[in-house]
């Protein structure tokens, strides 16, 4: 390890930043996609501004940790798909109900009355087909000013990183689960 020193000058910020919503995007093939997104749902939420989630592809009734928690709290969590796709019985139904899960998150980013919506592992309707890109992308380039967006999950199609303002990958290094250790209760569910 290289030992650095520690900066003595604050990185270089515009005189006049402007201030909106951004679109935000976590993805890569790494552990925590989900996880990043959810923290900024606390914060938000901590500052007491509204916060609404979607997730594309889990059931309505899960009852996962982060569900329980932001239950807790009282941030709406909607799982609005069917599970895993190699687990659906009808992949024609999962797409419509991720063409359905779009259509009610849409309205709410285009409502412009929540400070912060984030999609859940919204990438895999978009690149299975599930939901038609240009129609994403021109929602998300043209939503409410102060509306913030994070859009998670594996694959991100460049055209909607091309107009996210903050990008980040989450690469896997290792993975306990390729040693052979099953899913952990409160860690990944």
């Amino acid at each position: 390890m290289d030992i650095q020193a520690p900066p003595t000058e604050a990185p270089q910020q515009r005189e006049k930043a402007e201030r909106r919503g951004l679109l935000i995007v976590n993805t890569g093939d790494g552990k925590g996609k989900s996880t990043a997104a959810f923290g900024l749902a606390m914060r938000a939420h901590g500052r007491g501004k509204p916060v609404r989630i979607f997730q594309f592809m889990k059931v309505p009734s899960a009852r996962f940790g982060e569900h329980r928690a932001f239950e807790a709290l009282g941030v709406p969590i909607e799982g609005l798909g069917d599970g895993f796709s190699w687990k659906s019985k009808d992949l024609e139904h999962s797409a419509q109900l991720a063409r359905e899960g779009w259509a009610r998150a849409r309205a709410v980013i285009e409502a412009g009355e929540t400070f912060l919506v984030v999609l859940d592992e919204m990438t895999y309707p978009l690149i299975y087909g599930w939901i038609e890109l240009q129609e994403v992308v021109e929602a998300l380039r043209h939503r409410p000013r102060d509306v913030h967006v994070v859009i998670t999950g594996r694959d991100c199609p460049p055209e909607v990183m091309e107009i996210a303002d903050t990008v980040s990958e989450v690469r896997k290094i290792k993975h306990a689960y390729e040693a052979g250790i099953p899913a952990q209760r409160g860690i990944e569910d």
